[in-house]
């Protein structure tokens, strides 16, 4: 059955790409507005992946309400409705503490869902899914994007060429039913934005953006990401996601002896500094995306009072 779910609420969004540092922006205007986060990540929602999907630390936790963070164990699925359901009561109960709901994170299938709804079509095939998932590694996005071209024109003429994981899902659809997903939405009216909000989006430098990414995968392996693999995986393993994410899924290839630890950190820098020219296009699709230019080495306390003008400053865009 077709369905669309959405939040009804006017909607503030911190974005941008990875290690682009919106997480301690995000703090700081906590500490300044009295808002209370909500995670736009799908890692983050995985109890023990704390170093790969870069949680703020505990103390910070505790110090600033962050909701959608540790909801389910790390071999748990967790759909995008589950996301949105969350969201849907976290954003009601901080509404009635009187205080303001503000998310932060950078999943595009996250936040498009916060704006459009979703809908629900044909149960995910996990074999053709992986199928299609080793094909777009061999073959490349391109490829893949020109096949549903053929199949499915309507379909690929609305997906960027980069957005592998929504071509990944249209493929899987048509070749598993026989049919387009673009007939499976028919009644799905997602033309446009079904809420109102205002989205921030920050942007550095590529020099400064590929220099954040490095010292951040570094940190990241220092600070024990094998070990959290490990763990996770004696714990009760880890979910189809979390094993796909970058940071994990080059760990969980080294701890099967497919490579060295030292090319696990290249692959991590290099498929790292790739998702974010992605999360750049897509943040590019979304209606009424203000871009905030950082300065490298600017201080979250020059960058947050922008953000809040842009966010709080008067009333949310209207769509």
């Amino acid at each position: 059955m077709t369905t669309c779910r959405k939040l009804s609420a006017p909607l503030r969004i911190l974005t941008g790409q990875t290690a682009s540092g919106k997480g301690a922006v995000a703090v700081e205007l906590a500490r300044t507005t009295g808002a209370e986060l909500i995670s736009v990540d799908s890692i983050k929602v995985y109890r023990g992946l704390d170093v790969g999907a870069a949680k703020p630390p505990r103390a910070v936790r505790d110090a600033v309400p962050l909701h959608l963070v540790d909801v389910v164990e790390s071999g748990e699925s967790y759909s995008l409705a589950n996301y949105l359901a969350a969201a849907r009561s976290a954003v009601e109960e901080i509404t009635a503490r009187g205080r303001p709901a503000l998310f932060v994170g950078g999943t595009p299938l996250y936040l498009r869902g916060l704006l459009y709804g979703i809908f629900e079509g044909p149960a995910a095939d996990w074999t053709l899914r992986e199928q299609l998932t080793r094909e777009a590694e061999r073959r490349g996005a391109a490829a893949l994007h020109e096949e549903l071209r053929r199949l499915d024109p309507v379909t690929a003429e609305r997906l960027h060429p980069n957005d592998l994981t929504r071509i990944i899902r249209a493929l899987e659809v048509v070749r598993g039913t026989g049919r387009p997903i673009s007939e499976h939405q028919r009644q799905y009216p997602a033309a446009a934005p079904a809420v109102e909000y205002r989205m921030v989006a920050l942007r550095r430098s590529e020099e400064d953006l590929k220099r954040r990414i490095r010292l951040r995968t570094h940190r990241m392996f220092e600070a024990g990401i094998v070990d959290e693999v490990r763990r996770a995986l004696a714990a009760g393993g880890m979910s189809r996601s979390a094993q796909k994410a970058i940071g994990y899924r080059e760990v969980l290839a080294h701890l099967r002896g497919e490579m060295p630890l030292e090319q696990a950190i290249e692959s991590v820098e290099r498929n790292t500094w790739r998702l974010a020219r992605k999360q750049r296009g897509w943040l590019k699709s979304f209606p009424n995306v203000q871009w905030l230019e950082l300065a490298p080495e600017e201080p979250v306390e020059v960058t947050a009072p922008k953000v809040r003008d842009l966010l709080f400053g008067s009333a949310p865009h209207d769509n």
